[in-house]
């Protein structure tokens, strides 16, 4: 889990990747063929095969805060970057790239809590110092650590960095490769599947896979999701930005078969991957989605199962040893 936990508490909000850009090229350098980022900012990793392009992508980018104003008393206004909960970040740690640290709260006189009544302390007494650490346009990103809770680890960033650990640790481990691999790892996700949309058109893969977080219904009072923690990764049929493709769902339940591993279905109502951007590609791409299931999505600890993440791990080893 070490590489999970350096990758999980790398810093890089949407548009700001390079950190988690250098840390997954090391790791994949000496597996592939060719890697380079594009102008967009994904890391592209070659494995070239004679067979067709088979397309992963998952998103090195994490939800995060962007400094809109600085007050006279040294508290910072900001927007969100990405989907963000007024009440998910409600006295939580952040952390900007230059290493200033800073407490969310809120104006206590309001009654529906919305980023527009928040703000940052990161313990300035006016504007000046504040300005001395920080500026307009500075991003943040929570700052809570990883940690293990029995079997199953928590920390920021798990979406979806639990999902660039299980593509790299795949192609680290797989002992063939009949396709003309591109493991693509991208950015921008979080604000609209950005990254994805020009990867895919570089690439032109005959058949695209997203591996993304996906939320569970294992809680209390959850809402109706088919997803539980500890039964394994899903194989998502639907959500808000695409339908799988049948010969994108084919060749998933025969990569799980063969890989004995669990595996569950999901059809979701909401939500999107990188899948949605892919399919549109061109003339339209086969796609599909691996969820992996996560607790808490969107917030400071979410929660994943270590055996689903490295079930995950097995079934996109078996993807790229088989022909699509």
């Amino acid at each position: 889990m070490e590489l999970l936990k350096k990758l999980a508490e790398c810093w890089a909000p949407s548009g700001r990747e390079d950190r988690i850009r250098t840390l997954i090229a090391s790791e994949m350098e000496p597996y592939v063929t060719d890697v380079y980022a594009d102008s967009m900012g994904n890391l592209i990793c070659r494995k070239k095969g004679n067979g067709k392009r088979l397309m992963f992508a998952a998103h090195m980018d994490e939800i995060g805060f962007m400094i809109t104003n600085i007050d006279d008393n040294g508290f910072l206004r900001f927007t969100n970057v990405g989907g963000i909960s007024a009440h998910n970040c409600v006295n939580r740690g952040v952390v900007f790239e230059n290493g200033t640290t800073g407490v969310i709260s809120y104006e206590k006189s309001v009654k529906d809590l919305n980023l527009d009544k928040m703000y940052i302390d990161i313990g300035a007494s006016d504007k000046a110092e504040a300005e001395s650490k920080v500026s307009v346009g500075d991003m943040a990103g929570y700052s809570e650590g990883f940690a293990l809770m029995g079997g199953r680890a928590a920390s920021k960033s798990m979406d979806d960095r639990v999902g660039c650990y299980a593509l790299i640790r795949a192609v680290q481990l797989a002992e063939s490769c009949p396709n003309d691999l591109y493991a693509v790892f991208t950015v921008q996700e979080e604000l609209g599947l950005r990254g994805a949309k020009t990867a895919s058109f570089n690439v032109e893969p005959d058949l695209g896979v997203a591996i993304d977080v996906s939320m569970v219904g294992d809680v209390p009072e959850s809402d109706h999701h088919s997803l539980s923690l500890g039964k394994g990764p899903g194989i998502k049929l639907k959500d808000a930005s695409f339908i799988i493709h049948p010969k994108a769902r084919e060749f998933m339940l025969k990569a799980a078969k063969a890989a004995e591993i669990p595996y569950q279905l999901e059809a979701a109502a909401y939500g999107g991957t990188d899948a949605g951007a892919i399919h549109l590609t061109g003339g339209g791409v086969p796609a599909g989605t691996i969820s992996i299931p996560t607790r808490y999505i969107h917030s400071p600890r979410e929660v994943v199962d270590i055996a689903d993440v490295e079930n995950t791990v097995k079934l996109v080893k078996q993807m790229i040893e088989m022909g699509i």
